[in-house]
């Protein structure tokens, strides 16, 4: 397998750039640059030098395979980090033998196949770099930590021994099979659904923790929701006016509350409006609201406008405080964080909710488990004995979830889960 190189660190200048290298020339290609190899896990002060030029006082460190993070042999420079000298050593490594340039996410990959990282952990590392918000970095770490893995560990368990129990009745169908064999392969069985279906539950919390939640702000033209969206992004992001229907389109503010990562969304003035490009604009504003997480309705005189449709745990405020005193106002800030509390409340309730599945491809698999189990319960349990076709549908599960750590059937989706990967990671 080639040796590879790559820079850890963002491009740019700073105090410091990394360069990673991974594979059975790391060690030599240190000797090559440095002229000496540090003892393992020991930052050793090193020079680096090309044709007798020194390319900078770098400090090295050996990882040993398979105690390294591809599992072989992996050596860090710590460089000072101006772009040319990170352009030198790069150039410096690319001229020695066996060594090529990484490619995205080629470092997880390697440790992947090499067991030191299962692919749901592969995929929370990629996470925990894009982390923005602290409830997406928990989320992250907790997966990296193996949770989905031993939860397929444990669900792998349940149905090879209900397997088993099954082979054995097809085996010695002649003979006395134990009544409890029956009921003990149900039990687990039923585990396995029920631990599945729980999961399936919080892959919507999932998704939204990660992706970020979606919050509108609806209201009749000139209700301040332009105003208000301004006051909690912190700067001008939308026009505010006091002519009616200056916002015409859906205007997006991508910001925090309380951990996680919100997408405020300031809509149209709901109303029935004549000019046909406004009506354009109210019918994307109900459109987006629709599929919103949150609706925030700004309530004129405790008016909401017919043709919203609010949901469970909507939130609706009286609009203009600074004018009626109560309720929530842009302009002065009156109530602003009482809302942000309660939506803040809200969301975080709804992130509560999250499994281990955060992704489509988590989703899909364990929806292929619960329905091969599903036919194995019927197989075996209903009117007709299918025992040689139950065995064949928990074999089908055990695929499925298998296919969720990377173990079986996933090699095509391995180009399109690093290929998200920066380079050097």
């Amino acid at each position: 397998m080639d040796t590879i190189f790559a820079p850890a660190t963002a491009r740019g200048r700073a105090g410091i750039a990394v360069v990673r290298i991974s594979g059975p020339s790391a060690r030599s290609a240190l000797e090559a640059l440095a002229g000496q190899v540090g003892a393992p896990r020991t930052m050793t002060l090193v020079r680096l030098s090309r044709d007798g030029e020194t390319l900078d006082s770098a400090l090295a460190v050996v990882f040993p395979g398979p105690a390294s993070f591809t599992g072989e042999d992996v050596v860090e420079l710590h460089l000072h980090g101006g772009p040319a000298v990170m352009s030198a050593v790069l150039a410096a490594l690319g001229f020695l033998p066996g060594l090529r340039m990484a490619d995205p996410g080629e470092f997880t990959r390697r440790a992947l196949a090499n067991g030191k990282l299962d692919l749901s952990q592969a995929e929370a590392l990629a996470e925990l770099i894009d982390a923005e918000t602290q409830a997406q970095r928990r989320q992250a770490q907790r997966l990296m930590s193996g949770y989905l893995g031993a939860r397929v560990a444990s669900w792998r368990d349940d149905l090879v021994q209900a397997l088993a129990l099954l082979e054995a009745t097809i085996d010695f169908v002649d003979e006395d099979v134990p009544t409890e064999v029956g009921s003990e392969v149900a039990a687990r069985l039923a585990r396995v659904s029920a631990d599945l279906a729980r999961e399936l539950t919080g892959v919507a919390a999932a998704e939204r923790v990660r992706d970020g939640f979606e919050v509108a702000i609806l209201g009749e033209p000139n209700a301040g929701k332009s105003t208000l969206l301004n006051r909690l992004a912190g700067r001008e992001a939308a026009i505010t006016s006091a002519v009616a229907g200056t916002t015409r389109d859906v205007i997006e503010v991508r910001m925090e509350l309380g951990g996680l990562a919100v997408t405020l969304l300031d809509t149209a003035g709901i109303r029935d409006a004549v000019d046909p490009v406004e009506r354009i604009g109210v019918s994307r504003a109900l459109q987006r609201a629709a599929a919103a997480d949150l609706r925030i309705v700004l309530a004129v005189d405790g008016h909401v406008p017919p043709d919203i449709r609010l949901s469970p745990g909507d939130i609706v405020v009286g609009a203009k405080a600074d004018v009626t005193g109560a309720g929530v106002s842009g302009l002065t800030g009156a109530g602003v964080d009482d809302l942000v509390a309660r939506i803040t409340a809200v969301l975080s309730s709804r992130a509560e909710g999250a499994g281990g599945l955060t992704r489509a491809r988590h989703k899909l698999a364990a929806e292929r488990a619960q329905t091969a189990l599903a036919a194995a319960r019927e197989h075996l349990y209903g009117a007709t004995d299918r025992t040689d076709i139950a065995a064949e549908d928990v074999r089908t599960a055990l695929r499925a979830l298998e296919s969720l750590v990377g173990a079986v059937g996933v090699e095509d989706v391995l180009d399109e889960v690093f290929s998200r990967f920066c380079i050097g990671k």
